[in-house]
């Protein structure tokens, strides 16, 4: 801090001699002077700078950047302009992804600026509010977005925004191989946005632990990203519209192979130690797969994101990168909840003078369960208030509070583990006994404690409570702006049918609305097909199972090779959802049957099939 203060004095002093200059980021922005206790520096290796200046027009806002000295910039304005040229292709072609793409400049060697986006953070500090292994949990991501878009439509506005630019993130950081990513370098908007930041490794790159990759996933998308997409823990049909858009985006950018190879070879001589021969341009091409048809760069994406889905040590690198950056947090960092947008106190809210659990209710946000409903009485004005607040909710304040007070101060907290079902109506009604212990001990602790201002933020009304206070509406489930309503059949697959030389093509890509299995769980549903007829079972095709699902998605290719032409006219498409049962015979969860004849096959036909019992398929 010290050095960094003394540096600022020479800033003030050549605006001083100088009255005002043009930023290098951007020559349309002019400033007059340098705004000391905004600026501040990160905790990176590099130790980049925040600097705040004073815009010369009045009615303008600070002008923030980044100041960085130590990284070869060139790399990263390299970067961006790549994933500037795939935005342009992805809008042309009428698909836009939502891509934040801001502007860096490299000023002299190792040393440059880059903009600053407002209203983002971080994904290390989003998922550290929830505790140093916020990396190993599914809901801070989305509990964030919630806190900052409490109203139901700017909810599903940020999704949206998030499902798009998560996409768009995927497709360009796989194929340009950026590495080195952790959650310190990838941000959030809080209107849902996410970006890459800080480009130093690409082109596959990667930083090494002994001979071990520290990126081992293809690109960055975990569960808690998933959780945003699906609306919860299980797969949505949202989820389908998320893996449809990677691969749309994914073949679009294909099809320019040859321009990124150009573009990128024409930089092998400037001197970008990752950009300096034929193989590094090697890794582009690979990732491109050019020799690909799109159905099977389809396949081949799907098969890459349920990898980066899968891969633990995508957290694991995250949760180190906590611990590593726990050093640099300063002791006068008060923790915070995750589900409040700000703080509030005593003075700001009035004194609490009692809080009473009335009754719980059944919930559907901001995820499936019961939520206790606080009576909150405060001194002056004399006024009551009604907040909605979960069993895990009440669980973080303790937790919090346990940060900042000995145990000792605190009245204990109700166990958690429970046998059964953990957010069954039984469990609730006994947790709101223990819960109504809990808070009246808090309340009636030592003023310090009793008084502090986790406490007077929790019980402050959020939108959510004001809300439920003026309605009560039904809930709606979490795709229900995504999927079609269905009607009496077990659920629909998605299916893309094509006719090529002598050859029938059966791309099986999702399926939603699948019936849960009598015993209440979710199948492990996979696709079986037969071209009838086939009194042999000659024509039987499988795709893999999938694990504890009502919304599967496959992208996978179905082939079946010498059919003439004047065949499909008398063939039959038959397909089967089926859930696998191990030693017991498999469950029929739903079919349908296609008459080829009714296909048009000169082009492609891609549309969603309702399956039921015996009968023939409608598209």
């Amino acid at each position: 801090q010290g050095i960094l203060r003394e540096g600022l004095e020479d800033v003030k002093q050549f605006f001083k001699a100088n009255g005002s200059c043009r930023l290098p980021l951007s020559p349309s922005l002019l400033v007059k002077g340098i705004v000391p206790r905004d600026c501040s520096y990160f905790n990176s290796n590099a130790v980049p700078l925040k600097l705040s200046f004073q815009n010369v027009d009045p009615l303008g806002e600070n002008i923030r950047v980044i100041f960085k000295c130590g990284d070869d910039l060139r790399q990263d304005m390299l970067t961006l302009q790549m994933i500037r040229i795939m935005n342009k292709i992805w809008v042309q072609e009428g698909l836009d992804m939502r891509m934040v793409i801001f502007r860096c400049f490299s000023t002299g060697r190792g040393r440059g600026m880059v903009e600053m986006i407002p209203n983002a953070e971080t994904l290390r500090k989003i998922q550290v509010e929830h505790g140093v292994t916020g990396s190993f949990k599914d809901r801070p991501l989305a509990d964030w977005l919630q806190k900052h878009n409490p109203e139901e439509d700017e909810y599903e506005k940020a999704v949206e925004n998030f499902i798009y630019s998560c996409a768009g993130c995927c497709v360009a950081t796989y194929v340009l191989g950026i590495c080195d990513r952790h959650n310190d370098n990838i941000m959030l908007k809080t209107t849902g946005h996410m970006f890459h930041i800080d480009f130093g490794r690409f082109l596959g790159h990667a930083q090494m632990f002994g001979n071990i990759k520290r990126d081992r996933a293809p690109f960055v998308f975990t569960s808690d990203m998933a959780y945003v997409i699906n609306g919860g823990d299980k797969p949505s049909s949202r989820f389908h519209d998320f893996v449809d858009l990677c691969c749309q985006a994914y073949n679009l950018i294909r099809k320019h192979t040859h321009l990124f190879l150009n573009l990128l070879g024409l930089m092998l001589s400037c001197g970008i130690p990752e950009l300096s021969d034929l193989e590094d341009l090697k890794y582009v091409y690979d990732a491109l797969r050019p020799q690909d048809s799109d159905a099977d760069a389809t396949t081949y994406f799907t098969r890459l994101i349920e990898s980066s889905l899968g891969s633990v040590a995508t957290k694991l690198n995250f949760f180190i990168h906590n611990l590593a950056q726990m050093k640099f947090t300063g002791s006068d960092a008060r923790p915070t909840l995750s589900f409040a947008p700000r703080t509030h106190t005593i003075k700001t809210s009035g004194r609490i003078r009692d809080v009473f659990l009335c009754h719980h209710e059944r919930v559907f946000n901001p995820s499936k369960g019961y939520a206790y409903v606080v009576k909150v009485q405060r001194e002056s004005p004399s006024e009551v208030v009604f907040v909605q607040r979960t069993f895990e909710e009440f669980q973080e304040l303790h937790n919090k509070l346990r940060l900042l007070f000995p145990s000792s101060l605190l009245p204990s907290f109700p166990s958690r583990f429970v046998i059964g079902r953990s957010r069954g109506k039984a469990v609730a009604e006994r947790r709101k006994e223990e819960l109504n212990g809990y808070i009246w001990h808090l309340i009636h602790a030592t003023p310090e404690v009793a008084e502090c201002d986790l406490i007077y933020t929790f019980f402050h009304p959020l939108p959510r409570d004001e809300k439920a206070a003026g309605t009560n509406p039904t809930p709606k489930p979490a795709d229900a702006t995504w999927a079609r309503p269905l009607g009496k059949v077990g659920g629909e697959v998605k299916l893309s049918i094509s006719y090529k030389n002598n050859k029938l093509f059966i791309m099986v890509m999702h399926i939603r609305g699948l019936p849960p299995l009598q015993d209440g769980n979710d199948p492990d549903p996979y696709v079986k097909t037969y071209l009838l007829p086939d009194p042999q079972k000659t024509t039987k095709r499988k795709t893999k199972v999938a694990r504890k699902t009502c919304n599967p998605t496959y992208n996978e290719m179905l082939v079946y090779d010498g059919i003439p032409r004047g065949d499909l006219q008398q063939r039959e498409l038959r397909l089967s959802v089926l859930s696998e049962e191990g030693f017991w015979e498999n469950i029929l969860l739903g079919e349908v049957g296609i008459r080829l004849r009714d296909l048009d096959l000169a082009q492609e036909k891609m549309g969603w099939f309702a399956l039921g019992s015996r009968g023939h398929g409608t598209l």
